[in-house]
């Protein structure tokens, strides 16, 4: 039997954005092995039939021994498990994962880039040369006719092929991680007063600062709704927002937080607009959710966020770092109520011909049956 090996950082994003693939390479014939930080979706991964090794790859540690330490743990798990495939999702394992998949001689390897991470995000010295450091080390390790490199956006792409990183014949472009349309299902917003709700990781990255400052002027306005953040802050990323932020925004009576749900599509049923400020992305899986849910969005024009929402057809585009932009749209929706209804149903529609599960999903398949073919 064919053997594929997803390499991610975490298991809560491999259940979230990567077990329908997974699904189905196990049932197109893939012995499925998933190598990722184990925490509490342990048995979820494990019910599936799917092989679980656990490691100590950390996305933002930076201890030297331990890293090496993970990178001797990874190197391990290839060398035993001799995948015909390996996929390495998100920055470090494709770093690491490339590296000691050619040194072990695994026949084929398919990277996906989640989107560009805190590091092609952010601004500053440190991160420019950080920035040309792994660009060298990608070109590098993008050698060769068994390295396929997959991207979430045409931006992220056409960055890479630029720079040389990886040649054209060798990228390609799968617009997200898919929604599942029959989960996330269209439903006419609730009445009452509207809900705006922020769904993401608690980082200064996502734009929950500059939405917490939008929410102050539409508070400062009049204008009526309420602005309702969910997720927790992820310590092990530069960008998290400490709790007690986050807290003295509630108390202040700008935003309530929710914190962690794992209801997402009950939230979305009741709530009437989706805002993500992000300063850049992959393809948000909460915005694909939102538009397949018939809410209208509110995103920053940047990579990513661009691909799902469609300025003036199913939400608004706003500018980076723009809380007065934000706002603005913001207020927009919250006093045209069939505007929403119009942008819901184009949201929906759009979801269905470009970023189903079932889209996706293929065209992942169709990559790994040509590496299969080609091995």
């Amino acid at each position: 039997m064919r053997k594929i090996l997803f390499l991610i950082s975490e298991d809560w994003y491999f259940v979230s954005h990567r077990l329908s693939l997974a699904r189905a390479a196990r049932d197109n014939g893939y012995d499925v092995i998933v190598a990722t930080r184990v925490g509490r979706y342990k048995e979820i991964i494990e019910k599936e039939g799917f092989k679980l090794v656990g490691t100590g790859l950390q996305r933002n540690n930076r201890n030297v021994l331990r890293e090496l330490a993970s990178i001797f743990e990874i190197y391990k798990i290839i060398e035993q498990n001799k995948p015909d495939i390996i996929h390495n999702v998100a920055l470090k394992p494709i770093l690491y994962g490339t590296f000691l998949a050619k040194l072990i001689g695994v026949p084929h390897i398919v990277n996906t880039f989640a989107g560009l991470g805190f590091v092609f995000s952010s601004r500053g010295l440190a991160r420019t040369l950080l920035q040309q450091l792994l660009s060298i080390i990608f070109k590098f390790e993008f050698l060769g006719g068994n390295v396929t490199v997959v991207f979430q956006n045409p931006d992220d792409k056409e960055l890479f092929v630029k720079r040389g990183i990886v040649p054209e014949s060798k990228a390609f472009m799968i617009k997200g991680s898919g929604v599942n349309t029959n989960l996330f299902t269209y439903s006419p917003e609730p009445e009452g007063l509207p809900i705006v709700v922020h769904i993401s990781r608690m980082l200064w990255d996502k734009g929950v600062g500059d939405l917490v400052d939008a929410a102050r002027q539409l508070k400062r306005d009049g204008v009526g709704c309420r602005v309702i953040l969910i997720g927790k802050p992820d310590p092990k990323n530069p960008s998290s927002i400490d709790e007690e932020v986050l807290r003295s925004w509630q108390a202040e009576g700008i935003i309530e937080w929710w914190g962690y749900r794992d209801d997402i599509p009950d939230i979305l049923s009741r709530s009437h607009i989706a805002v993500l400020p992000s300063y850049r992305e992959g393809l948000p899986k909460v915005l694909l959710e939102a538009a397949a849910s018939g809410r209208p969005i509110v995103a920053t024009d940047v990579p990513g966020c661009r691909e799902i929402c469609r300025h003036n057809e199913n939400g608004y585009l706003v500018q980076v770092r723009d809380p007065s932009d934000l706002k603005r749209a913001i207020q927009r929706l919250v006093e045209d109520k069939e505007m929403r209804k119009r942008f819901g149903r184009k949201g929906r529609e759009l979801v269905l011909q470009e970023f189903s599960d079932d889209i996706v999903v293929d065209n992942m398949l169709k990559i790994f049956e040509a590496c299969s073919r080609s091995c």
